[in-house]
């Protein structure tokens, strides 16, 4: 991902000027101009920059890297569901202290998706594929009904 000046400077907390000096100093590794305007690289959401000579170290090298967060597909609940005729959430979405279940998983970044068919997901050795990510997660439930008769039944989870 890239990002420009101001962003960056939004993003750190600090300056646009204070960007912009480190850029000039050829502090931030793989940054570059095209124009006037600067592009600048992140890696894992934070750019990658080199220590000066004097002055205080760069805070955001500091950072606490998040844990990952799994995200995979309950079959055993697809099988139920097919069988009762229920909208049971299949997603399970497992976090370092939490599993939050959903209809809809929405990755608002970079991620990778994982066979691992001997192993399976260390956190549920059912799960044969699951997907990883750092990036931010957000859970969708849906709210299904089904008409029996001539009435509406709620089926699932809101």
């Amino acid at each position: 991902m890239y990002v420009g000046v101001t962003q960056l400077a939004e993003k750190l907390k600090v300056s646009s000027t204070r960007v912009r000096t480190l850029l000039r100093q050829g502090r931030i590794t793989g940054a570059f101009k095209i124009g006037k305007i600067w592009v600048i690289p992140l890696v894992e959401g934070m750019p990658q920059a080199t220590k000066g000579s004097r002055g205080p170290t760069l805070s955001w090298k500091t950072r606490r890297i998040n844990a990952v967060t799994n995200i995979h597909v309950n079959q055993h609940i697809i099988r139920s569901n097919n069988k009762t005729g229920d909208r049971n959430p299949v997603i399970t979405v497992k976090r370092h202290d939490s599993n939050t279940y959903g209809h809809e998983v929405v990755i608002n970044g970079p991620c990778r998706i994982v066979y691992e068919p001997d192993t399976g997901l260390p956190a549920c050795n059912s799960a044969k594929v699951w997907i990883e990510t750092f990036s931010q997660v957000e859970v969708i439930c849906k709210e299904f009904c089904n008409m029996v008769g001539d009435k509406s039944v709620f089926c699932g989870v809101g």
